[in-house]
């Protein structure tokens, strides 16, 4: 018996270490497989099942600001190509604070800008203001009901801005009014930000990168669009 079981070792190694290599190539794959979910998922090319949310926040002793970009909407052609049926936005929400570090995020008012008044908002000098309004039934029979006012106004000492949302609403009898004081670096960070969104919610880098031939397998409606400012 302990000859043959010496006759059997170097077999029984063989086998030992084709295990363990066959092991170890299973878990090289099941690695490898992991790393390449997580990049996918993760991926910035448009293709990737996961949404991201990247909201620029700034928050204050009344209220809390938040901006970010909303992508254009395409419609499709006969020719399968696609066309720009809205431009997108960059939503502004306003949130009133409600305690110290905390806001009620239910009563958040928001307000859309359109690419050329974030043009106009990009381009404030140090001293300058601007004033945008919005009211969606503008020449209708409802025009009025609901009125939305947003104002930039700079610091007196020059060392940021005022930004205020006004809102009439006499469907919902609702009249606020909420300002955030935005600092001169608070406001490098959005006009940086605001110029580098422009040109995507313009749709001008899908217009750019696009493939040499038809895209008509892309979607009519970009599935990070949400929330429109009239959505309250």
């Amino acid at each position: 018996m302990a000859a043959i079981l010496r006759r059997a070792q170097p077999f029984l190694h063989q086998i030992a270490r084709g295990s363990a290599a066959k092991s170890f190539k299973e878990q090289g794959f099941m690695s490898k497989a992991y790393i390449s979910t997580a990049t996918q998922s993760l991926s910035t090319d448009g293709k990737a099942s996961g949404v991201v949310f990247a909201d620029y926040n700034i928050y204050k002793g009344k209220a809390a600001l938040s901006a970010s970009p909303r992508l254009p909407q395409f419609s499709k052609l006969e020719s399968g190509s696609l066309k720009v049926e809205r431009q997108g936005t960059i939503m502004l929400s306003f949130s009133p604070a409600i305690g110290e570090r905390k806001y009620d995020w239910e009563k958040k008012q928001l307000f859309a800008l359109s690419p050329t008044e974030i043009g106009s908002l990009i381009s404030l000098g140090p001293d300058e203001a601007c004033e945008f309004f919005h009211d969606p039934s503008m020449k209708t029979s409802n025009a009025g009901q609901v009125r939305k006012t947003l104002q930039v106004k700079p610091h007196a000492d020059g060392s940021g801005y005022f930004i205020s949302l006004s809102v009439v609403n006499n469907v919902q009898k609702i009249s606020e009014r909420v300002t955030v004081p935005v600092t001169k670096a608070e406001f490098a960070v959005m006009r940086t930000a605001f110029s580098f969104a422009l040109p995507h919610i313009m749709g001008w880098d899908r217009y750019i990168n696009q493939p040499p031939k038809s895209i008509a397998n892309a979607p009519m409606v970009d599935p990070r669009v949400k929330n429109l400012e009239w959505d309250r």
